[in-house]
């Protein structure tokens, strides 16, 4: 069983990657009657199941859409697809029960709370693939292939959904599947009147951009939190021009080791909270291109997930493993990771074209993870040499200061402060926040005007 991360707002949760499960049927064979463990009083339609995005192969996706509640009429809300990263790791897990998901998981992983900041107010892990070769093949372009042959087959089961306002959202190595899908979008609705697919802007948050200039932030980062030494900063810089290199040469391998020495049994993801009571070590994967980065956030949450989602009546509730595989549920794939077989260095080109082409473009980043650090962000969007609009300022939240602001002609970034790799479960109040603003297409709330947004936010948790 194949993994991936991603979602509909209504809300969808995809599972990204190229390895996906097949089924056909129709919306209302899709509809959640109700999950195990959830609340009573739970006020919003819930679709899950699968759609066919390769007859051939017999690949589909995995999806898991959550409707805004129903007295905020959510046939009039825009659509939004999320999709986490890894490569190989999954929504249904990360993005839907750690942080934007309309529920979170208690530690008994088997009873759900309601999150008061999930995103449908204002999935991956059981896709599979019919053809094993798929699981050793996986990479960028078939992701944002599959993903959109699965926007266009789900569409047609949820015609409703039609020329609705639709954005794209994600993080992590989300930074590559969000931009590539965009363009695909983008350039097959160009010349087509009134697109199905109705496509206004994506929003990513500590994403990989760029090879090069990620790199040179994440060893400055690194240097500038005392997480590493002088001489293991020189190093690192000496011996890692991986922004040319699919993969780190020896000696840059060396270095990576003695920095995940220095920096000890800290969770990368997350500087300033301590790992999960039990979890002895977050080491780093030294694998790929990317070689601090593990495939998965381990805070307890995740563990709570793997529990919930391998029961057997929450699968049934969800539409999910109907091929009834005989092993475990996992968060993460090692098969898709390890054989992930295409990662262009830079994304750049494509946020150039596509803010040519007037797409709303905005970049997020907590500012306490290590592992896509916000100067890592910072160097890459830098890289594209935008006029300024309105120059690096605080945005707040009820009177505090939630991070910080720069507006670009064609891209906005954010800050988010205190925030770790996944913002949102870090912060959720202030992600929402970020969020409402990027639909809305309004600036972070300034110190005027924070009021309006915290009494919309407020009136939402109600």
């Amino acid at each position: 069983m194949a993994q991936l991360r991603s979602i509909v707002f209504a809300f969808v949760f995809l599972t990204c990657g190229s390895c996906f499960s097949s089924s056909s049927g129709d919306q209302n064979s899709d509809k959640i009657t109700e999950l195990p463990g959830q609340p009573s009083n739970v006020d919003f339609n819930q679709y899950s199941g699968y759609v066919t995005v390769n007859e051939k192969a017999g690949r589909a996706l995995f999806y898991w859409l959550t409707e805004s509640p129903l007295n905020r009429t959510p046939e009039t809300r825009p659509l939004v697809l999320w999709l986490n990263g890894g490569p190989g790791c999954s929504s249904v897990a990360y993005g839907a029960a750690e942080e934007i998901g309309p529920f979170r998981i208690r530690p008994d992983g088997k009873t759900l709370y309601f999150n008061p900041y999930a995103w449908n107010k204002s999935g991956v892990g059981f896709s599979y693939t019919n053809t094993t070769s798929d699981l050793y093949s996986c990479g960028d372009k078939k992701t944002a292939e599959d993903a959109y042959a699965f926007l266009v087959n789900w569409l047609e089961r949820f015609p409703q959904y039609k020329h609705r306002d639709f954005y794209i959202s994600g993080e992590s190595y989300a930074g590559h599947y969000v931009p590539q899908l965009a363009q695909l979008v983008y350039e097959r609705n160009k010349g087509v009147q009134n697109p199905a697919l109705n496509f206004k802007g994506f929003m990513v948050g500590n994403a990989v951009i760029d090879d090069f200039h990620d790199f040179v932030g994440t060893f400055e980062y690194w240097w500038t939190h005392g997480l590493i030494s002088d001489s293991t900063y020189r190093n690192l810089q000496v011996a890692c021009d991986l922004g040319s290199s699919s993969h780190p040469s020896s000696e840059c391998t060396a270095a990576l080791e003695v920095a995940d020495t220095e920096e000890g049994n800290i969770d990368p993801y997350s500087i300033y909270t301590q790992p999960c009571r039990g979890t002895t070590t977050l080491r780093r994967n030294f694998r790929g291109r990317y070689p601090w980065i593990s495939r998965g956030y381990d805070p307890c949450t995740e563990r709570y997930s793997k529990v919930y989602f391998n029961r057997p009546e929450v699968q049934k509730a969800l539409h999910a493993n109907v091929t009834g595989i005989p092993y475990q549920w996992e968060t993460c794939s090692d098969i898709v990771y390890n054989n992930w077989t295409d990662s262009p260095l830079s994304m750049l080109p494509i946020y150039q074209e596509l803010i040519a082409g007037g797409i709303r473009i905005w970049v997020y980043s907590g500012d306490t993870d290590s592992v896509v650090p916000v100067t890592a962000t910072r160097y890459s969007i830098g890289a594209l040499k935008l006029p300024t609009i309105n120059k690096w300022h605080p945005w707040y939240d009820n009177g505090k200061v939630g991070g910080w602001s720069h507006e670009y002609q064609g891209l906005t970034l954010v800050t988010v402060t205190g925030a770790g790799h996944e913002v949102p479960l870090h912060r959720p109040r202030q992600s929402f926040i970020l969020f409402r603003s990027f639909l809305e297409d309004k600036p972070m709330p300034t110190t005027y005007s924070y009021s309006y947004l915290f009494s919309a936010v407020d009136k939402l948790k109600r």
